[in-house]
């Protein structure tokens, strides 16, 4: 049996789960405060809420040594037993933390190993080291050939990159025949569900200068939500989005170019990723939402890239990968913490 915790921010951490989840032969009970996802393979636990009321100045941090665990908070305490309890009763071989430091911690106090998805962006604070180093295995969701700088050594020994993988790995691309051909090309702006600094008066403005252009704008403040944006990338000549992993690995899935604008994110992770993207030539990369006179070279240059380049950072088979390790090391088992992990 495989526990399986989701953190609750965006729909990447989640998304990336159920690929996972729906792969693996051992099986799998999920932990998070996101509801049931549609076809989670397995049991589902929806924790309290460690957020909202008495959750603000009461010692979060443990003095820096943790995250977030706010003295005398029920949502955080009922979370924890939930979690506690379900690993006392099910005997796991094996948990895994995307992403929250304090339950890799609970569950390897537990004597559970554990797998942490690892996070580009820098993370050397005492908490993330911590959960770094208790980890038996960490999970790199990015090709190896661009790994984040300055890790130590015993982190990569114990690190398998899977590249980056979706929901929409293995789809079919959806066809148009018989359809009028668009009499514009297509920019799609993909925003999600994490919070973004980008208004719809930038928006607009870079419209009026892109008349050209066919803005479709997803996610946000102002935009439109879709459960599915397939279709969309897939027609897009251009994508306009965010740095974060679920976002990229989805431009990536439907090989289609993207202009990533890196936000604002703990850690700088979006920012590391973007950099990644940049030194690899696999995305045209901007620090900041553009200047309106900028879009239109900017449009072209990107729907301008060859698509088949994404192919070296989302090959294709990342879930597989992870499930693949996943199961291998809850066969394990005790075995666990004397055998490597292998470098992938």
């Amino acid at each position: 049996m495989i526990g399986y915790y989701v953190h609750h921010h965006g729909r990447g951490h989640l998304h990336r789960a159920v690929c996972v989840a729906h792969r693996l032969r051992t099986p799998v009970a999920g932990f998070s405060s996101l509801p049931r996802p549609a076809g989670w393979p397995g049991e589902w636990t929806e924790l309290p809420k460690d957020t909202g009321a008495g959750a603000e100045g009461a010692a979060p941090t443990a003095g820096g040594t943790l995250h977030w665990a706010p003295l005398g908070h029920a949502g955080l305490r009922g979370r924890m037993g939930a979690i506690a309890g379900w690993i006392a009763e099910a005997g796991p071989d094996l948990f895994v933390s995307d992403v929250s430091v304090e339950v890799a911690l609970l569950a390897r106090l537990m004597g559970v190993p554990v797998v942490v998805a690892a996070m580009r962006g820098d993370r050397f604070d005492t908490a993330h080291r911590t959960a770094y180093d208790l980890a038996d295995a960490l999970l790199a969701p990015w090709p190896a050939a661009w790994p984040e700088p300055g890790w130590p050594d015993h982190w990569r020994a114990k690190t398998t990159h899977t590249g980056a993988f979706s929901r929409y790995d293995g789809r079919p691309r959806p066809t148009w025949e018989g359809t009028p051909a668009p009499s514009r090309r297509s920019v799609v702006v993909l925003l999600g569900a994490g919070g973004d600094g980008i208004t719809e008066d930038d928006v607009r403005r870079a419209r009026e200068k892109t008349p050209d252009w066919e803005w479709t704008v997803l996610g946000g403040t102002g935009g439109q939500w879709t459960d599915d944006p397939w279709p969309l990338l897939c027609r897009a000549d251009a994508v306009v989005t965010h740095a974060g992993q679920n976002a990229i690995a989805e431009c990536a899935a439907a090989r289609t170019p993207a202009l990533v604008i890196a936000q604002d994110r703990p850690h700088d992770e979006q920012r590391a990723t973007a950099r990644a993207l940049h030194g690899a030539g696999l995305a045209t990369v901007r620090s900041g939402w553009p200047a309106p006179e900028e879009w239109p070279g900017l449009l072209e240059r990107t729907a301008r890239a060859p698509a088949d380049r994404w192919a070296r950072w989302a090959p294709g088979d990342g879930a597989d990968r992870a499930a693949q390790l996943l199961d291998h090391l809850a066969t394990a088992g005790p075995a666990l913490g004397r055998q490597p992990c292998a470098q992938r």
